[in-house]
């Protein structure tokens, strides 16, 4: 295989399957299973696994292989940006028969820990539960994470309360807003603002 066939087959392995796709999918006669794998490492362990798959020319016992990551916004010191963020850390999953041939070589792969399941055989993956998974990773609207917690002080960035101190009261995740307490003539009043609109001291 030449190297750019290697990396174009790489590449469509991590693109993003839906839950339409998996009901289509040609290799019907395979499953899905879940490897586990040193955290941190997902990305990296499911190259080494494609590598060794490549190797072996396997490809067509081995179909597919996923790190489930979802877009998310994270706020800190009022910056906004796009993160990959891993749905199920220290999972990877996969599509392909379970064989004499499959079996060893993905779980002697570097990085891996063994896989998921009840029985000395790996379990395979309910297609409702790769479903599901499927569609959370092509959620629209991104979640937001920040670094603030209740109670923090904070200085608001901009709009009518430029500058004011205020203490974080309320944080609402999913919508990327915070409840500030903020003292407006002697009183002490709760403000909603987005996470790009404070700063902690």
């Amino acid at each position: 295989m030449k190297k750019d066939d290697k990396k174009e087959t790489t590449e469509a392995q991590e693109q993003v399957i839906t839950p339409e796709e998996i009901d289509n999918d040609e290799n019907k006669n395979q499953k899905w299973y879940v490897i586990n794998a040193y955290s941190g490492h997902e990305k990296r362990v499911a190259e080494l696994i494609q590598q060794r798959i490549d190797i072996a020319q396997l490809n067509s016992e081995v179909s597919k292989i996923l790190v489930p990551t979802q877009n998310k916004i994270v706020v800190s010191e009022g910056k906004k940006k796009s993160v990959e963020d891993k749905i199920l850390p220290g999972y990877i999953l996969i599509k392909m028969n379970l064989n004499d041939q499959t079996w060893p070589l993905v779980r002697d792969t570097q990085g891996v820990i063994g896989f998921a399941g009840m029985d000395k055989k790996p379990t395979p993956l309910n297609p409702k539960e790769v479903k599901a998974i499927m569609r959370f990773m092509e959620v629209e609207q991104p979640a937001y994470q920040s670094s603030f917690a209740i109670n923090d002080a904070v200085n608001i960035l901009e709009g009518p309360f430029k500058d004011f101190p205020g203490k974080i009261i309320e944080i609402n995740d999913s919508k990327g807003k915070v409840k500030v307490l903020i003292s407006i003539f002697g009183r002490e009043t709760p403000v909603e603002l987005d996470f790009t609109q404070v700063k902690r001291f």
